[in-house]
């Protein structure tokens, strides 16, 4: 393990300007990452067939049950905030996802057809995979410091991608002998080792000096109130600012979803093609999104600041909606769609985790989880039930397209608002 992990060290220490006393911890999140990704993206391509055998009417009603169960959630998590260790609750987060994937995966394995089992593994599914992404950042922030976040989050985050392009072409290679229940049953697995992996990262932390540099305070729970996450954000503009960027990034993305679900359906009509389609898209972004990131992403957001990664992908969105407006093709869509995933994970996320960055640790795992699931989830059954009524009004695909090119206009405006007020505050005066 250690030799293997010395070996990956190295390999990471020439994409980037890693310290001798970082590798450990960088080499650690790595695999942790690949891992959390790695059982997201193998599952993933399940629920996209999942919303297939819903169709587009049932799956835009689900994300308003999605984002009623992701504000269910957000005081759960700030209880375990308030009367748990970190090193206590985190692997546990990771157990729970292991063992409802193995739950749905029976089930499915009993009656693959039964719409109730397909409703509620999309809901948890599309809880999930943001809750899991956004503590695992949460606790990054504590790990590392400002300046590091703009050298180590890129090459850091090339594990997830890693693991997300590993993950769909295992379900490409296995789907057809196992079936979607065999493929839910590997995706555990895969969170069985995560467990192992975020357990190491603990031990890491808790050994590290401090900021200061002095030896780290005895690790306690946060305390405070479970529901602080939402006074924290309405009290700071700076966070509603991130609010905002986080509902347009899924309106942009929700729009571009449900014109994937139409064409997917009109073109390839076997559930396990469809499948596969979903999860050869899926490796086609992780493998050219972590290119960018092992190469790209550090240097970018080192030069050129925040700023950079979180205005240029808004703005090739505006210019893939302009497209989209006057050939809406399942190919086109495809590039994309394509184009619009690689900069989300190779600029828009580590973009955003270096925000938080900027706030207090508090707000890193109350305030940053409730932006992160409950008003992503909130943007999503907005712009869903929007983009529904439109077309249920008459607006054809070119209008929504056109609709879309304005919201990722204001999305570009908004980023770059918020890249200023990032290099702002990293004065410790400038936090609120």
């Amino acid at each position: 393990m250690s030799r293997s992990s010395s070996a990956l060290g190295r390999l990471l220490g020439r994409t980037t300007s890693i310290e001798a006393h970082e590798t450990q911890s960088v080499v650690t999140a790595f695999l942790l990452f690949f891992c959390v990704l790695g059982g997201y993206f193998a599952v993933r391509p399940v629920r996209e067939t999942m919303g297939t055998i819903l169709g587009a009417d049932r799956v835009s009603d689900l994300y308003v049950v999605t984002w009623i169960a992701s504000l269910l959630i957000v005081p759960v998590y700030g209880w375990a905030c308030t009367r748990f260790r970190r090193s206590a609750f985190l692997p546990w987060i990771y157990a729970v996802v292991a063992a409802s994937l193995v739950a749905v995966g029976l089930m499915l394995a009993a009656d693959e057809q039964n719409t109730v089992v397909a409703q509620f593994f999309y809901v948890w599914i599309s809880v999930l995979n943001l809750f899991i992404v956004s503590v695992f950042w949460s606790f990054l922030l504590e790990l590392f410091d400002i300046a590091q976040t703009q050298r180590l989050f890129g090459v850091i985050a090339a594990g997830g991608t890693a693991g997300a392009l590993v993950g769909p072409l295992l379900t490409d290679l296995v789907v057809p002998l196992v079936g979607n229940p065999g493929v839910l049953f590997m995706g555990a697995g895969f969170f069985v080792v995560a467990i192992i992996c975020q357990r190491a990262l603990l031990r890491i932390w808790a050994t590290a000096p401090a900021s200061s540099g002095g030896p780290r305070a005895p690790e306690r729970p946060m305390g405070g109130n479970p529901f602080a996450g939402f006074t924290l954000v309405l009290k700071s503009p700076y966070l509603l600012g991130i609010s905002l960027f986080v509902i347009l990034l899924a309106s942009v993305n929700t729009f571009l979803y449900f014109e994937q679900l139409r064409l997917v359906s009109e073109t390839f009509t076997d559930t396990a093609q469809r499948t596969q389609v979903f999860a050869r898209l899926d490796y086609i972004v992780q493998g050219l999104t972590i290119i960018l990131q092992l190469f790209i992403t550090g240097r970018l957001a080192s030069r050129l600041g925040v700023v950079a990664l979180l205005t240029l992908v808004p703005l090739v969105m505006v210019a893939g909606f302009l497209g989209l407006a006057v050939v809406n093709t399942f190919w086109v869509l495809a590039v994309v769609f394509v184009a619009r995933r690689v900069g989300e994970y190779a600029f828009i996320r580590p973009g955003r985790e270096m925000l938080f960055s900027r706030v207090d640790t508090e707000s890193k795992y109350k305030a940053k989880n409730l932006i992160d699931v409950p008003v992503y989830r909130g943007g999503d059954a907005l712009s869903a039930q929007v983009k529904t009524a439109l077309e249920a009004g008459g607006l054809a695909s070119a209008g929504v397209a056109l609709l879309g090119a304005v919201l990722a206009a204001l999305w570009a405006l908004n980023g770059w608002w918020l890249g200023r007020q990032a290099r702002l505050r990293e004065r410790p005066s400038g936090r609120d």
